[in-house]
């Protein structure tokens, strides 16, 4: 009976964040142009790092990485969303939907390793200065890249395996503009106590962990910081960038998922997750540029670089 409940799920209803039609064009718009800037934002960024020497170590590194990831978490969530709002319809596949909460767990749960890794990057550059190249050395940031993305990719494997035991009958609607994981728990006909547990200890120990060396690592170079007879701030400033980023990461992630839910979706949640999920990737690169003197710089060339072969393929057209 089980198995018939399931495989009679084809789609699902997917309510967003609102039916006002007036409203709902006008979030088009905004999150249209959110997307956009948070693409251009992040692909500037990543070009910045790539063509600039002066951007090759470890901390730039992580940064394009931070980059790519969130061009990769907005993009599963953004497009299909604003295609729904424009051919006025809410349904999403079962198979659709099930990648996307794949996916939306596999790049959160990388982005929480990352930015451990980032912090312990700011630990070496500051604590230990001398051996700051040869510890963060190419190779060994690489690893880590890849030590992250792994690790998100298996934990959000294991979280996909419980979200297949769900049950679902009949027509499935889900309170929420994309397939976020306690909805869809929500939307299920059978009993979700376990998955919930699951979710909530799985979720407190994911974000706890990294967050523990996120803070051992800031700690640390506090205390070193205020030893400093001078260049306190120097020292301090090459790290306010990644901890507003953060501080907005988890402090939303942790009010999501470290708190029981028994209840549907409400609008706080729907209006996190909006903040989390498609405004944040906008912003990391914001943050990042707009306090880094190295990356204005290069982001600075690379629009008079731009500029220069705008004037140069206007002059080959004209030519012509």
């Amino acid at each position: 009976m089980e198995a018939e409940n399931q495989s009679t799920v084809i789609e699902f209803i997917l309510l967003g964040l609102t039916d006002d039609l007036n409203l709902q064009l006008w979030l088009f718009q905004f999150f249209s142009l959110v997307y956009m800037t948070t693409l251009a934002g992040n692909i500037l960024l990543i070009v910045a790092v790539r063509t600039d020497h002066r951007l090759h170590n470890s901390m730039y590194l992580f940064l394009a990485s931070l980059s790519f990831l969130d061009i990769c978490y907005t993009s599963i969530i953004v497009p299909k969303m604003l295609l729904n709002i424009v051919l006025s319809t809410k349904t999403i596949s079962y198979t659709g939907c099930v990648l996307q909460v794949y996916f939306y767990l596999f790049m959160g749960e990388t982005e929480c390793i990352l930015l451990a890794f980032m912090a312990y990057d700011r630990y070496v550059a500051i604590c230990n200065p001398l051996h700051y190249n040869v510890i963060m050395n190419t190779v060994s940031c690489v690893r880590m890249i890849a030590v992250a993305w792994t690790a998100g990719g298996s934990i959000a494997s294991m979280d996909i395996y419980f979200m297949s035991q769900l049950r679902f009958c009949g027509p499935i609607t889900i309170n929420h503009f994309f397939c976020e994981a306690h909805s869809l728990l929500q939307a299920s006909c059978g009993d979700i106590y376990v998955n919930n547990i699951v979710t909530l200890v799985g979720g407190s120990i994911l974000l706890l962990i990294p967050l523990c060396l996120i803070l051992f690592s800031y700690i640390q170079i506090v205390l070193v910081v205020m030893k400093l007879p001078s260049g306190r701030y120097k020292a301090f400033s090459t790290c306010i960038s990644h901890l507003i980023v953060v501080t907005i990461f988890y402090g939303t992630a942790i009010f999501m998922y470290m708190r029981p839910r028994y209840s549907d979706t409400d609008v706080t949640d729907k209006m996190v997750s909006v903040f989390y999920t498609i405004v944040t990737p906008m912003l990391n690169p914001l943050i990042y540029s707009l306090r880094n003197k190295d990356v204005q710089k290069a982001l600075g060339q690379l629009g008079r670089c731009c500029h220069v072969c705008g004037k140069y393929n206007n002059w080959m057209t004209t030519a012509e």
